[in-house]
């Protein structure tokens, strides 16, 4: 399926391994112009000379997304060598505080507002202004089931849930400008360095096995590629009828209706 991207600026946040890498590989497999960035420049570095050798056009800024200044940095080190930016996947996320609110305190929880909300929006309003000048454009950010329902620390859940309301606001009064604004809510995905690789190293197989058995009813964590592919077909103009949504990808697990 031609999802006719050929030639269109991607930008994808935390962009080095996991969700962010499969959404860059998934858009560079469809012809994007890639963009990524992350705070360490090993992986980084990596990861690039990875798309680069698979034929992509791709560029690796090493910038921190809770740095408004690495923020303008990756947006202009984009537009130099690649072009005005048409997608933006805002990947980056991750818990800084605890379940307890007053055990995360105030500083943790806006680090995590920083990381999980603040972030997406800094970019949002760079890369705004040129989408609705030429009424094309794709935001896709990646929350989580957490958002959508309870669970996770408290700084995430309140983020991502921010991110959702966002990004809803922004898709209705987009619409008619045919710039689109979608989420993905990912359930428990595993990858090497991930939460849930981490996890299932620091504790027994009993305790991973009871977690698997009474979380996730297709008796096993996700992976990334699902993520990816779903970036890029939103970002499709086979998905020009969808903005506004919040799609999971959890194999079943979260629990709302809703």
């Amino acid at each position: 399926m031609d999802l006719g991207l050929q030639g269109r600026v991607a930008m994808i946040t935390g962009g080095s391994h996991g969700l962010g890498k499969q959404a860059a590989a998934a858009l560079g497999r469809e012809g994007c112009r890639i963009a990524i960035c992350a705070r360490g420049a090993d992986q980084l570095e990596e990861t690039h000379a990875e798309l680069a050798g698979a034929g992509m056009t791709v560029i690796a800024v090493q910038a921190d997304v809770t740095n408004r200044d690495d923020l303008t940095r990756f947006h202009n080190e984009t537009v130099s060598a690649l072009g005005q930016v048409d997608i933006l996947v805002n990947n980056v996320g991750g818990r800084r505080g605890a379940i307890d609110f007053l055990e995360t305190g105030m500083e943790l929880f806006r680090e995590g507002l920083e990381v999980n909300l603040f972030s997406a929006v800094e970019l949002v309003a760079l890369v705004l202004p040129y989408m609705r000048e030429q009424q094309w454009g794709r935001i896709i950010s990646i929350s989580s089931i957490y958002g959508r329902e309870y669970g996770g620390s408290v700084d995430y859940m309140t983020g991502k849930a921010g991110l959702i309301a966002f990004s809803k606001h922004l898709a209705l009064n987009l619409a008619k400008e045919n710039v689109l604004v979608n989420c993905i809510a990912p359930g428990s995905i595993d990858f090497p360095g991930s939460t849930w690789d981490r996890f299932q190293q620091n504790n027994t197989p009993e305790v991973v096995d009871e977690f698997i058995a009474r979380n996730l009813p297709a008796g096993k964590f996700g992976w990334p590629e699902p993520i990816g592919e779903t970036v890029a077909f939103l970002a499709s103009e086979r998905a020009d009828l969808i903005t506004g949504a919040c799609l999971n990808i959890d194999g079943g697990q979260s629990r709302s209706l809703f």
